[in-house]
């Protein structure tokens, strides 16, 4: 697919990433549609997206028109066929696991037209994991949004052994038009650049927590004051949410078969616990509409 061909995007997952992925591509002028099989998923999704352009055109970020050309490109369904049936591009942006994803990518190859490029948003698992479940392994590739993409600038597009340059290309200029930079990675690894990155720091952090050198809000406040991060390892636990942070370690544990890869006992205790974070208003740190409290 050539560059300028892209018109049309689908993002599958009305989740925390995939509706302000979707927003960002209807504000860059794409026909956009946000799917997810529920309804209520979408709904809560619009509601958000409304909140916040509104907040935008206040703070004359964006102007009214602007905010009403860019609803009007974005509609929301829970019919996968009839969002995939012309598509050029599908982001996909849901639960972070194999084999939820495998099973997607398969119903996307048989529902998408034939040019379709079919990126998942995945922030661990690589396409090759995907393009497999598909017959089109040359258009497929990551973009790796980070959370929240309507904040954060900067997207990985991550290339297999099987992807096409001009897949990449496509999905670099789609980042263009929408106001991200894309930084392409030439070769698959898992947890991209940022992730590996940032999971060293959090194992670390973890470890020096569970070990009793320092509590862990004592720990992000010296991440924050003497490392210059605007947020602490465990406010960004909070913020992602663990069950994602534990879903990420889980499958480079897999990957790996590292011990020091396997998620941390405390990672592990706020999943089963269900306190996920600001998502759940419990995380290391407790939440509400006023402030955070430590």
């Amino acid at each position: 697919m050539k560059t300028h061909d892209v018109k049309h995007i689908v993002v599958v997952g009305a989740g925390q990433m995939g509706h302000q992925i979707a927003m960002l591509c209807a504000l860059g002028g794409y026909t956009t549609i946000l799917q997810d099989v529920n309804e209520e998923a979408l709904q809560k999704a619009e509601a958000s997206l409304n909140g916040r352009m509104n907040q935008w055109v206040e703070k004359k970020k964006l102007t009214d028109e602007e905010k009403k050309t860019a609803f009007a490109n974005l509609t929301y369904t829970t019919n996968l066929e009839e969002a995939a049936r012309n598509t050029d591009l599908v982001i996909e942006a849901i639960v972070e696991k194999v084999d939820a994803k495998r099973e997607l990518f398969r119903k996307l190859d048989q529902l998408t037209p034939d040019h379709t490029i079919l990126a998942t948003n995945s922030s661990t698992i690589v396409n090759s994991l995907l393009a497999g479940a598909t017959n089109r392994p040359e258009k497929v590739c990551n973009m790796h949004f980070f959370y929240p993409p309507l904040v954060m600038e900067c997207v990985e597009v991550v290339k297999s052994e099987k992807t096409a340059d001009e897949t990449a290309e496509a999905a670099m200029a789609v980042c263009k038009q929408i106001g991200r930079t894309g930084i392409l990675l030439q070769k698959e690894i898992a947890g991209f650049v940022a992730n590996r990155i940032l999971g060293a720091i959090h194992q670390e952090a973890i470890h020096l927590y569970e070990e009793g050198i320092a509590d862990f809000k004592d720990i992000d406040c010296i991440v924050k004051k003497s490392l210059g991060h605007p947020l602490g390892p465990f406010e960004l636990i909070d913020l992602s949410g663990a069950d994602v942070v534990y879903n990420a370690m889980q499958h480079r544990f897999t990957e790996s078969g590292n011990s020091e890869d396997k998620p941390p006992a405390c990672i592990e205790e706020k999943v089963k616990a269900g306190d996920l974070g600001r998502k759940t208003g419990q995380g290391f740190y407790t939440y509400n509409k006023e402030k955070v409290t430590q």
